[in-house]
C-alpha cells in the first residue's frame, strides 16, 4: 500500500455544461501531478492540505477535515473503459484527474474505514469520509451521470484530516493503523446511494 503520485492544483474558472445554459464557476478539479514514482519530488502536507494546492469550495474540498483527498489508482481502468465507450477526447486518463491530491495503492472503499489511521513517514493522518460528487464532476467526464455512476459503483474515494504535518512523496509506503472500524467508507457510499435515490 503506498503512494502512487500527489497532485496539487489551482482555482480557475471552468465552464459547466448540462440542465440549462452553461455557465462559468471556480475550481480546483484540475489536479496535476508534482510528485510520481518516476520523479518523486517531496512534498510538505500541513494541516489544512498540501503546500500550494488550492480549493474554490470548502464546503466539498478542503479545511480540517477534508485537506486530503484520496483515490485509488485501481478504480481508472473501470472509468477509461466507461470513457472509451463514450468515445471521449479526455484518454488516456493521468493520475489527479478525479481531483484527488493523493492517488494510492493497494486501497478500496471497502478497506477503508472512518477514523483509521494513516502513518506514512512522519505524517500521520485520519480517514473522515468519502468524497460526494458534484456537477463540477459531472461536467468534467462530459456525462450527466458521471456522479451517480460513481456512487452506484462505490468509487468516491475518501477525505483525510491531517494530524501530524510533515512530508509526503510518490512511492512512499502507508502503514495503516485500524480505528474503530464501524463505518467503512463503502458503508458511506451506500448509504449515499440511498440518500440521493440512485
Amino acid at each position: 500500500m503506498r503512494i502512487m503520485t500527489i497532485s496539487i492544483g489551482k482555482i480557475e474558472k471552468i465552464t459547466i455544461f448540462g440542465e440549462g445554459p452553461a455557465r462559468t464557476v471556480k475550481s480546483a478539479i484540475n489536479k496535476y501531478p508534482v510528485s510520481t514514482l518516476a520523479s518523486p519530488d517531496p512534498k510538505y502536507v500541513g494541516s489544512m492540505g498540501l503546500e500550494l494546492d488550492e480549493q474554490a469550495d470548502l464546503n466539498v474540498h478542503g479545511g480540517a477535515d477534508k485537506a486530503v483527498y484520496v483515490y485509488p489508482a485501481e478504480h481508472y481502468p473501470f472509468w477509461e473503459r466507461l470513457l472509451a465507450q463514450q468515445e471521449s477526447e479526455l484518454l488516456p486518463l493521468r493520475h489527479g484527474f478525479f481531483g484527488e491530491n493523493l492517488t494510492v495503492e493497494g486501497f478500496d472503499e471497502q478497506q477503508v474505514f472512518v477514523g483509521d489511521l494513516w502513518t506514512v513517514g512522519e505524517v500521520e493522518l485520519m480517514v473522515e469520509a468519502l468524497r460526494e460528487p458534484c456537477f463540477k464532476f459531472n461536467s468534467k467526464i462530459g456525462l450527466d451521470e458521471a456522479g451517480p455512476i460513481m456512487v452506484r459503483s462505490a468509487r468516491s474515494g475518501w477525505y483525510l484530516s491531517v494530524l501530524q504535518p510533515g512530508i509526503l512523496k510518490a512511492g512512499d509506503e502507508i502503514l495503516v493503523t485500524p480505528g474503530h472500524r464501524d463505518i467503512s467508507i463503502a458503508d458511506q457510499n451506500a448509504r449515499l446511494k440511498i440518500k440521493r435515490k440512485l
